[in-house]
């Protein structure tokens, strides 16, 4: 079977919404191909909503992580109080809370690739001559794309086979990995966004003789 037919089946899994036919589709070479269009698709209409909609730009992931973060620490809280005060805590209040917190790291990721801190190496890079901070930054676009373009893939295959085999979260009856497991691809296709994000910018900055460097800070604001 050709690259071209299984990345052709990937797509056609998308619309059978079978997960049994994604899982199997998904497993196949071709299936780099048709993540890596849906990936640079996800990255363009992530740098379109942000920028018809600026509210989303500045706050889509910092909302994303600090109530997820408020909501982890909610239920540990309330698990310590009912064991050790009412002899008792709910089975799920150990389980829920690490798919939780895979969530607020991996949007949290997305959030630091468009403030840069992820080795940005800008004291090293800010002594360059232009050209070669262009060169760089554009290398970096390009090994970031990749990076999604491997964690998107691999990560969609995770959620499938969880989805196929009906995994559940430890201590439910009812609710199912994958309804966490899915943030994680869909995090890294906003991530690619990013990443479009910053190479438009260095393009911009480029051309009209802008700092291209800047010192990169923790939690700032885009």
């Amino acid at each position: 079977m050709s690259i071209m037919t299984e990345a052709g089946n990937v797509v056609s899994s998308f619309f059978a919404n079978d997960s049994f036919e994604m899982k199997a589709a998904f497993n196949t070479a071709g299936a780099y191909l048709a993540f890596a269009c849906l990936t640079l698709l996800g990255a363009v209409i992530t740098v379109v909503v942000f920028r018809v909609v600026p509210f989303l730009e500045r706050n889509l992931e910092r909302f994303i992580i600090v109530y997820a973060y408020l909501i982890i620490a909610g239920i540990i809280f309330a698990g310590v109080v009912q064991r050790f005060v009412l002899n008792g805590q709910p089975p799920w209040s150990s389980t829920i809370p690490p798919m939780l917190f895979m969530v607020m790291v991996w949007f949290g990721c997305s959030y630091n690739v468009r403030l840069r801190t992820h080795l940005s190496f800008s004291e090293f890079r800010a002594n360059m001559p232009r050209i070669m901070q262009m060169t760089v930054l554009s290398m970096d676009a390009v090994l970031w794309f990749g990076f999604c373009l491997i964690a998107v893939t691999t990560t969609a295959r995770v959620t499938a086979n969880s989805a196929a085999n009906f995994q559940i979260v430890l201590g439910t009856d009812d609710v199912m990995q994958w309804w966490f497991i899915i943030t994680v691809p869909i995090s890294f296709l906003m991530m690619a966004g990013r990443v479009l994000e910053n190479l438009l910018e260095d393009i911009h900055n480029y051309q009209a003789g802008e700092p291209m460097i800047k010192q990169a800070v923790i939690g700032g604001d885009i």
